[in-house]
């Protein structure tokens, strides 16, 4: 029975993927952005499970990396392209299959990953789970400031004619970049990467006391935490990328 926890705890993660995907094509976005966090709860799990109780299994890595396809690929495609469809009526529907483009380069990832024995402790190419955080808390934090009309930038730009489309565009291409990007898990760190995660963890805990504290007039407290997942997964995506322009400041 122990070794089967770990794929257990995976599956509950499909689970939550699969509730993801339905209450997005039901428009309930912000209610599948938390199913979609659960789903990175148990995604972190299962790997630590599987560490604690030595059970590791080659069914186990895959299933993973299918649930991880259903949660992390094809639920933030689809937010994105649902909101497109459903509130950017002013514009051509078919712009909204552009933001599809999400999923099966999210399948690519997640084949390489599989096959990449150099992403033991860190990642080439933005991982999976980051694109849905930043993904799927714009259209969750959108959804709950139409609800209570309340007035933002990220909103705004989520309605607009091109962000949508861009911003899938590029998320997109970064999952199956070059990029060496480190893992927000624990690990056998070097110590420029340990420094970078330091670094992280204090500037995303400065982003998360920020939008509690300081969040906009009639944005409710829920939404607020949206914005500073959001704006904390920009954060880590933005830092791998100072790294890669000034290596000398992670050593």
């Amino acid at each position: 029975m122990r070794r089967h926890i770990p794929n257990i705890i995976t599956c509950l993660n499909l689970v939550c993927g699969s509730a993801a995907v339905i209450l997005t094509l039901w428009g309930y976005w912000w209610p599948a952005f938390c199913f979609m966090l659960a789903g990175a709860v148990f995604d972190f799990c299962d790997g630590a499970a599987a560490r604690l109780l030595d059970a590791y299994s080659d069914i186990g890595k895959e299933l993973d990396s299918l649930s991880d396809m259903v949660t992390f690929g094809l639920a933030p495609a689809l937010m994105l392209f649902s909101w497109y469809y459903k509130v950017n009526t002013d514009y051509p529907t078919w712009v909204a299959f552009i933001a599809l483009i999400i999923a099966p380069l999210s399948a690519v990832r997640l084949a390489r990953f599989n096959l990449d024995d150099r992403q033991k402790t860190g990642f080439i190419g933005l991982p999976t789970p980051a694109l849905a955080m930043i993904a799927g808390s714009a259209v969750a934090f959108s959804h709950l400031c139409k609800q209570q009309g309340a007035d933002a930038l990220l909103p705004a730009l989520l309605c607009s004619s091109w962000f949508i489309p861009v911003i899938s565009v590029l998320l997109a291409l970064l999952l199956v970049s070059r990029v060496p990007m480190f893992s927000l898990k624990g690990g056998d760190d070097s110590r420029a990467v340990a420094v970078s995660k330091k670094i992280f963890f204090i500037v995303a805990l400065l982003i998360v006391v920020l939008c509690l504290v300081f969040r906009p007039q009639g944005v409710p407290f829920l939404a607020a935490v949206f914005q500073a997942i959001f704006f904390v997964f920009v954060w880590y995506l933005l830092l791998q990328f100072i790294i890669l322009l000034f290596p000398e400041k992670a050593e």
